[in-house]
């Protein structure tokens, strides 16, 4: 008996000590340090780009177990934003994101899987877009970490993933070359 309350004594210290370093951080929306784009081949002779003007999210993350990591993201998917009044009100109709009907798109993480250094990672998650879930896996790169001027602590990733507009029920025929969307994640996370 007593081996056994020393071993669960053992593993909650080491269990402990391992999230004791973990830290929520907030998305930093406000200060505009975060973006979604997103970008999609026009006729395949050049690129529509776009972003998303409101979303919000936090994560949690510890650099001596990233692995630990997990992210969520929401989306306003009636925030759309390609620069162009006319095309915008079409994105937001049926045709496309049918923003009356599906008002959030959403990201959660599943799994985040580090390199050795800690650079790199890859992450799979549940991904919801227009009333549909897949999951989906990316690649994205630590930027940084570290105190800011205001007595803060901040850090920031960057990713991008492909996406077949068909796999999220999107069929608008755009042409051969324009079935996937391109959607870039950068994010500065300040620590609460």
């Amino acid at each position: 008996m007593k081996k056994l309350l020393l071993s669960a004594a053992v593993a909650a210290t080491l269990f402990g000590a391992s999230t004791a370093h973990a830290a929520d951080y907030v998305i930093d929306t406000q200060g505009a340090h975060a973006f979604v784009n997103f970008k999609i081949k026009h006729l395949g002779y050049s690129w529509l780009h776009g972003r998303f003007n409101t979303f919000d999210g936090g994560f949690n993350y510890d650099s001596a177990n990233p692995n630990a990591s997990q992210i969520m993201v929401n989306i306003d998917t009636k925030s759309i934003d390609s620069n162009h009044a006319e095309r915008d009100k079409h994105l937001r109709g049926k045709d496309f994101l049918n923003v009356d009907k599906f008002p959030q798109a959403s990201f959660k993480s599943t799994s985040i899987v580090f390199d050795a250094k800690g650079d790199e990672a890859k992450v799979t998650g549940d991904f919801t877009l227009h009333g549909i879930t897949k999951s989906i896996t990316f690649e994205i790169d630590k930027i940084g970490e570290g105190k800011d001027p205001w007595g803060g602590y901040r850090v920031g990733f960057e990713g991008e993933t492909s996406l077949k507009l068909a796999d999220f029920g999107i069929d608008y025929n755009l042409g051969p070359a324009s079935t996937h969307v391109d959607i870039g994640l950068f994010i500065e996370g300040i620590r609460k």
